[in-house]
């Protein structure tokens, strides 16, 4: 594991800031203020605020596509894909509760960055989409609607940023399987 450097800190105060007030509400001063040092000293590291949303967005995004491309590759069924993806929301999730907030909330104040956060975004949908589709036709899965599954899941899956946090004694890895019987198998006996 690398050592943090400068620029992760920034990053890492400026996700916690985002997430409490707002991107558009929080300034280059507030962070510098969040981190005890002088805004010119920022300029130092980063050379904006959205340079630093950028950082925040577009590492999460990745960090699930590669994900995603993993569990593509798995020779695994549909049902432990499925497993896979849950397991791999909680994990990034529980690692960076604040850093998903600006994912979720912020990611349209992205400027030039937003047409590659939109492709990634569109792209990681579809592959869970075509996981949810194969197991339909394979049999794994019930026969319903393929967009109402990932609606149901992605919705749950994309506010446990909120949850996460109120949970002091989690457990990622027990919390990934517990949530994948909700989300995969219902709540039926």
């Amino acid at each position: 594991m690398r050592a943090e450097t400068r620029k992760d800190e920034i990053v890492k105060t400026s996700a916690k800031l985002f997430k409490e007030k707002g991107y558009s509400a929080v300034t280059m001063r507030d962070i510098a203020k969040a981190m005890g040092i002088k805004a010119a000293s920022l300029y130092n590291h980063i050379s904006s605020k959205q340079d630093i949303l950028i950082a925040i967005i577009i590492a999460l995004a990745e960090e699930f596509t590669a994900g995603m491309g993993t569990i593509k590759k798995a020779k695994a069924n549909s049902l432990e894909k499925l497993e896979q993806i849950v397991a791999l929301h909680v994990d990034i999730t529980s690692r960076n509760t604040d850093g998903m907030a600006s994912l979720n909330n912020d990611w349209m104040h992205l400027e030039e960055q937003q047409q590659y956060y939109l492709k990634l975004r569109l792209d990681y949908e579809d592959d869970f989409r075509n996981v949810i589709q194969e197991g339909i036709k394979n049999k794994e899965i019930i026969e319903a609607n393929a967009e109402i599954m990932l609606f149901s899941m992605l919705s749950t899956l994309r506010s446990l940023y909120l949850w996460i946090p109120k949970k002091e004694d989690l457990e990622a890895e027990k919390l990934g399987t517990e949530l994948s019987k909700v989300l995969i198998n219902g709540i039926n006996p």
